[in-house]
């Protein structure tokens, strides 16, 4: 080969070489533009969802008894009131603590008792039953036995808000370490992983979205559990305000609580999703909104 066809076979792939990065770039910015494209249509499906649901709102409210009904302008300047006076905040606070602990507790002894079950066939065995036991006794039906254990106060708020939040966890945990592809642990064992290896390289990576999963429905649950305890003790908490209210049958301060725990639900599967993007990105393309 001469130095001249040298040349030109060097000149011929670097500009293939610069074609490919210039058709990469444009699959990027092409890619970039649909998901933009698909983020605004959303964008604009949301908030005209939300017109229509509040107009049916507003004009069902007109229609109907205003002691047994109320209207989402009503509900607004209610709730603007009830912000202003600190009124909404002096009952959300104590069903956030209650919340906070409660549902803590339920994921750090979930994931655990998940894990060891999962791990243990002895464990899973013996317990496997007891589980499913109590997971299939609706939690509301042993609200009142907790009240008459732990009293009215943030214990038996705690415990009650546990149980509903609990098996969620332990369940979806349980589950996403059984799903591993028992390929890849032999793999891993072929290399010689130790077993905390495999655990930290193998199998948590592969339950991680069984258990944020399990977090998403332990928060629903969670939320219920909350407002739960608090319908059953009436002492305190937000649900003590909604009953107070339509006791009253004041129905715009009524529904004050209630769009607040609807908001607070959406605001927390929200960060649980960036969670999730954070200890587990590979699941963001399949959810990217």
């Amino acid at each position: 080969m001469t130095t001249i066809e040298q040349a030109r076979g060097d000149l011929a792939a670097a500009t293939q070489s610069g074609d490919l990065s210039d058709d990469k770039a444009r699959a990027e910015r092409a890619a970039a533009a649909r998901r933009h494209k698909r983020q605004v249509l959303n964008f604009i499906i949301r908030v005209v969802s939300l017109a229509l649901a509040l107009g049916l709102w507003e004009l069902a409210a007109h229609n109907v008894d205003p002691v047994l009904f109320t209207s989402p302008s009503k509900v607004a300047v209610a709730g603007y009131h009830m912000i202003l006076s600190g009124e909404l905040w002096t009952y959300l606070w104590p069903s956030l603590v209650v919340l906070a602990i409660g549902f803590a507790l339920a994921v750090i002894f979930g994931i655990a008792i998940g894990l060891l079950l999962a791990r243990f066939w002895v464990l899973d065995v013996a317990l496997n039953v007891y589980i499913t036991f109590l997971y299939s006794i609706p939690s509301v039906a042993l609200v009142p036995l907790i009240v008459l254990w732990a009293g009215f106060e943030m214990t038996a708020k705690v415990i009650i808000l546990f149980l509903f939040a609990f098996f969620p966890m332990v369940i979806n945990t349980y589950q996403g370490v059984k799903s591993v592809d028992p390929k890849l642990l032999e793999v891993g064992r072929a290399f010689r992983c130790s077993e905390g290896q495999l655990w930290l390289n193998i199998v948590l990576p592969a339950a991680l979205p069984f258990i944020v999963t399990g977090l998403r429905l332990a928060l629903g649950r969670g939320l219920i559990g909350m407002v739960t305890a608090d319908l059953y003790t009436a002492i305190s908490g937000i649900g003590y305000l909604i009953v107070r209210t339509a006791s009253t049958y004041q129905m715009d301060k009524m529904f004050v609580p209630i769009v607040t725990l609807g908001l607070l639900g959406v605001f927390l599967s929200w960060l649980l999703r960036l969670v999730e993007v954070w200890v587990a990105p590979w699941t963001r393309t399949g959810n990217r909104d």
